[in-house]
């Protein structure tokens, strides 16, 4: 963060690009890769790792924290929840943390003491019926 509030602070007020090519100039997808993304990539062991693999794994950080559909459309910036689906994979690590969490309602549930047990509506209309 330091570096990056650093470099925001040299760009002044009417700098329109985050990022540019030494010369201020956009960055060229090729330029941008072979001379910046394939070096760190490889020197941190990620080769062959895709710019928007970040995108995705953002996002499946974000809804394993339990943001909704709303949230993580509003996060990535779309306006259709089918658009926002598109980046939300299922984990079996998410799987196990849903079912420890249903499993913990589920005892405190049943942990709770009872006052007297309810009769359902289905037990009620079935005495009636036995009753006529």
């Amino acid at each position: 963060m330091p570096d990056l509030r650093e470099h925001l602070d040299g760009l002044g007020q009417d700098a329109a690009l985050l990022f540019t090519s030494p010369d201020g100039q956009p960055l060229r997808h090729s330029n941008f890769y072979r001379r910046a993304w394939t070096p760190a990539t490889t020197a941190t062991g990620l080769a062959g790792t895709h710019l928007h693999d970040l995108r995705h794994t953002g996002n499946q950080f974000i809804a394993d924290a339990g943001a909704n559909p709303r949230e993580l459309m509003a996060r990535m910036g779309h306006d259709s929840s089918r658009a926002a689906l598109i980046y939300l994979h299922s984990s079996a690590e998410r799987q196990r943390a849903l079912a420890n969490e249903v499993g913990r309602n589920a005892r405190a549930a049943l942990s709770q003491p009872q006052d007297k047990p309810k009769r359902s509506g289905t037990r009620k209309a079935r005495n009636r019926r036995e009753a006529s």
